[in-house]
């Protein structure tokens, strides 16, 4: 179970009981001591509880950037990164913003170049109006060393209580101590400590009390920055004060939520109290693996979220058709469902979706085994804008559900119809002509499709960059060379046992594919040191290629890798489990020559002699992995 530390006593936490009220045991022992008490857990060592709260600087660095661009658009360009700019030039950048009054909010900052302090400076009217409502971050010089020049001396000309604060800090530098109305904590300059942390992590300090920020930060701006935050911040935020409280639980900062590192806490209280909360400010969200939710609390979720867009339900076991009728007649915004591994989900589904949800746009059904042609008909006949269809796993779907899609859904873009046996060329020929803009197909394990399949694809489906076709026995060099010569944006090809093609489909694809990134050719026996040669001679081999799987290839060998590591400088993983041929001083070489290169390779150990009147030892072929 996912955790937070709390912030008094550092004992961990359940995060999501702090939001939604589930009432969940603490971790540690002082702190279940604690709450038997029925008293607030405080720690080991009771200390003042500052005003403050930490927020990573990733959460909100794209926000300040912004606003700093903003400000700063009549001067010389900033650099990218303003929080690894110098001292120097980034209060020479502040002076010339021509507004250095305003609301001034402390926060501490521990970086490789040393501690320092940093403010926020909240830029009004100056400047031509360039610098209106923009937030522009400046490092103040902290220590009389620090990184050196003139904007020490300047801060303190701004600031006379400086120096006062400075020497307090100094003098206290092994507890913690309320300075002149601000908090600190004590700090050591450690080298060894200082480069560990290579990250920026920003704590927040009042300068007065609470309400003084509030009043010089708006409430929409503080709103802006929470939006910016993950659950898990939100949840601290809402820790530090009533009025953070408020501003933290505010629906508009509850429009993306991700409950999966929560998934074994969420029971149906918490999506109650999700839907009070958030209301029509939720546009996204996913309960992946929350297999505790079941039809009624999805059902008071639709009524109370009537603007939800997204909704991930994957794994939830317990979802049916009565989830999906619920969203059908509250949600008429939504535009992705994922469904996946939902096993009672029937045709009767689609059918309410198709009705409800004109907007839907992208849908997983894979492994939902009781679908049928039926319930894909209905769904393709309402919701005309699909772009993606996953059925991965759908047996029971033919050519006539394929078809559907293809006449109703011109602007298809992605199917997965991994698993789908019965589908065959048919059905495929009819979708790649009626919805030219596919650029994902998945075809694996589908044994009744031909070449047929393969060329109707080059020939309707320019755009083609991802193509999976596991298992497609029947597909020969025929195809691909088809292929190949019309479908130059190909990407990513799986190849995975298709037993007939040879070195000829590699000499097309190396001809005809110059963007070609992943290539798996792993149970393809015909296979060569030829057909890498030509790879090798590729555009793609130099610019593109990274991942290459030649698992169970029996016919290449190390001179195979040997064209391999001449051309392919790009190259990231390669895979070359049961090469028979394959040694390990070709594996020590290719990564002599390409040290970023992660090999997957195994070798069978030694089988030892049988010993008398014992039975032979049984070793496993992947004992040995390089």
């Amino acid at each position: 179970m996912h955790a937070l530390v709390c912030g008094v006593c550092a004992r961990a936490h359940s995060t999501i009981s702090l939001v939604f009220r589930v009432r969940i045991a603490p971790l540690s022992r002082h702190c279940t001591q604690s709450a038997r008490r029925g008293r607030r857990c405080r720690g080991r060592r009771r200390r003042p509880t500052p005003s403050k709260i930490t927020i990573q600087w990733e959460a909100c660095k794209q926000w300040l950037r912004a606003r700093w661009l903003a400000a700063l658009s009549s001067s010389r360009p900033p650099p990218t990164n303003h929080v690894e700019h110098s001292v120097d030039s980034a209060i020479s950048l502040a002076k010339r913003s021509d507004s250095l009054n305003r609301a001034t909010v402390f926060f501490f900052a521990t970086a490789p170049c040393g501690y320092k302090k940093v403010s926020l400076q909240q830029l009004g009217v100056g400047g031509g109006g360039q610098g209106v409502g923009a937030i522009q971050a400046v490092l103040v010089e902290e220590t009389e060393k620090g990184s050196g020049g003139t904007g020490g001396q300047w801060w303190k000309q701004q600031h006379p209580s400086y120096h006062h604060h400075y020497h307090q800090h100094h003098h206290h530098q092994q507890h913690y101590h309320h300075q002149g109305g601000y908090y600190t904590q004590s700090h050591t300059h450690n080298p060894v400590t200082t480069m560990k942390q290579s990250y920026m992590q920003l704590t927040w300090v009042f300068h007065d009390d609470e309400a003084q920020i509030n009043k010089k930060l708006p409430k929409e701006l503080l709103l802006r920055i929470f939006s910016y935050l993950d659950v898990v911040s939100l949840c601290r935020c809402a820790q530090v004060s009533k009025a953070w409280n408020v501003l933290a639980l505010d629906g508009s900062n509850w429009q993306r939520i991700d409950l999966f590192d929560f998934q074994r806490d969420v029971e149906g209280p918490v999506i109650e109290n999700i839907s009070r909360r958030c209301g029509g400010f939720l546009r996204q969200l996913s309960l992946k693996g929350c297999q505790s939710i079941g039809n009624n609390s999805m059902r008071t979720l639709a009524q109370s979220c009537p603007n939800i867009e997204e909704l991930n339900l994957s794994q939830c076991k317990r979802i049916s058709d009565a989830t999906c009728a619920a969203l059908s007649n509250h949600c008429p915004k939504l535009q992705r469902l994922n469904l996946d591994s939902c096993p009672e989900i029937t045709d009767m589904s689609l059918k309410d979706l198709a009705a409800g949800c004109p907007l839907l746009t992208h849908i997983n059904l894979s492994w939902c085994e009781l679908l049928t042609d039926n319930g894909v008909d209905a769904l393709a006949k309402g919701c005309p804008e699909l772009r993606s269809f996953l059925s991965k796993g759908c047996r029971q779907l033919t050519d006539k559900a394929v078809m559907c899609l293809a006449r109703y859904c011109p602007n298809l873009e992605a199917i997965n119809l991994h698993e789908c046996r019965n589908i065959t060329d048919d059905g495929v020929r009819e979708l790649s002509e009626r919805c030219p803009r596919l650029h994902y197909v998945c075809l694996s394990n589908c044994p009744n499709l031909t070449d047929a399949t393969l060329i109707s694809l080059a020939q309707h489906c320019p755009l083609l960059n991802v193509l999976e076709c596991v298992a497609c026995t029947h597909f020969t060099d025929t195809g691909f060379q088809a292929l190949a010569r019309n479908c130059k944006l190909l990407e990513k090809m799986d190849l995975e046992e298709c037993l007939l093609i040879t070195d000829a489909t590699l000499t097309h694809l190396a001809m005809g594919c110059p963007r070609l990134e992943k290539l798996s050719l792993s149970h393809c026996e015909l296979i060569t040191d030829e057909g890498l040669r030509q790879i090798a001679l590729s555009p793609c081999a130099a610019e593109h290629l990274a991942v290459l799987e030649l698992d169970n290839c029996p016919n290449i060998s190390d001179n195979g890798l040997n064209h391999l590591m001449q051309a392919c400088h790009n190259l990231e993983r390669i895979e070359l489990y049961d090469c028979l041929h394959i040694t390990r001083e070709g594996i020590r070489k290719l990564r002599a020559h390409l040290p970023n290169l992660k090999v997957h390779a195994y070798f069978a150990p030694p089988t030892p002699p049988p010993s008398a009147g014992a039975s032979r030892q049984r070793y496993c072929r992947c004992c040995v992995i390089l």
